[in-house]
């Protein structure tokens, strides 16, 4: 069997390590700070948004980490069974010391897998899933909700071959009721986290309108404006950047009020084709607060 040894580096004596985790409701040092989680559905435009902040002096976000998504996971997990949840706290592991593990945990990721900055920036997309827990765990937190259409993020996905757990590659309709399962359920994290905590964004405002969209997003962060966020030029002002594949079968366009009602929720016409997307830039909301509803068919 294998041998896990983990090394505490801290500064202190080793009668000091911790010291503040142990206290009653003591927290680790480092759960104060102001982090920033760009969130969405893969293929969603988290990858332009965490490009853009990482070019604000400012700011350093880098790439994704992969591990402090499944280190929630797996809390989210334990969590759920009675059982398991019952077994920790006997063996004294209470939510303290268990929430102070995992944002140790994230922390250390997130510090050291990239250069120092003023202000730190994860971009592991599936975090938002749990964005309610993980604000429990950095109450200063902000999180920016990367959206896109659908239908085209699907696309997306099918043609570059992302594997998203749960996702069928070979089939365009399942793949769009699972992106509604998975918009939803961070949408909901959204609403709940509230707008001074959770920007949604749209991902074709971001590549129609940047600037506008770019100073919404750096307001809201509470970071001073920069053009150096704006030096994306070969995605950014593109109108074919945006454009609806005809990739997506047939069958797939008629039905996606039915298989994506989040489509009509997010602000996308589900029955146009192709969509007219310079009809987002007039929405400006933050956080989403109506609630998901399968939209009528237009007569």
């Amino acid at each position: 069997g294998a041998l896990l040894v983990w090394v505490w580096r801290g500064g202190g004596r080793a009668g000091d390590v911790g010291l503040a985790a142990r206290e009653a409701g003591g927290w680790v040092p480092g759960r104060e700070l102001p982090l920033i989680f760009i969130g969405g559905v893969p293929r969603s435009g988290t990858t332009l948004m965490r490009a853009m902040l990482d070019a604000h002096p400012d700011v350093r976000c880098g790439q994704e980490t992969r591990v402090v998504p499944r280190i929630l996971q797996m809390r989210q997990h334990w969590m759920k069974s009675q059982k398991e949840s019952v077994r920790l706290e006997q063996a004294g592991v209470s939510k303290t010391v268990l929430d102070n593990a995992i944002a140790a945990f994230c922390l250390e990721v997130i510090v050291r897998h990239g250069d120092p900055a003023p202000r730190l920036c994860n971009k592991d997309p599936l975090v938002l899933k749990m964005g309610t827990y993980v604000l429990d765990l950095f109450p200063n937190a902000k999180f920016v909700f990367m959206v896109r259409d659908g239908r085209a993020t699907v696309h997306s996905i099918i043609t570059r071959k992302v594997t998203i757990t749960g996702f069928d590659l070979s089939s365009y309709r399942q793949c769009l009721t699972k992106w509604n399962h998975a918009v939803e359920m961070m949408y909901q994290q959204c609403r709940t986290l509230g707008p001074q905590r959770c920007l949604l964004v749209r991902y074709e405002a971001l590549v129609l309108a940047p600037e506008p969209t770019l100073r919404r997003v750096l307001k809201f962060l509470d970071l001073s404006w920069d053009e150096a966020v704006l030096h994306h030029e070969r995605y950014i002002n593109q109108p074919n950047g945006v454009a609806l594949s005809n990739g997506v079968p047939g069958d797939v366009r008629s039905e996606a009020a039915e298989l994506a009602p989040m489509l009509s929720v997010l602000g996308y016409d589900p029955w146009a084709n192709p969509p007219d997307y310079s009809t987002l830039l007039r929405l400006t909301d933050g956080a989403p607060l109506q609630e998901p509803s399968r939209p009528p068919r237009p007569p």
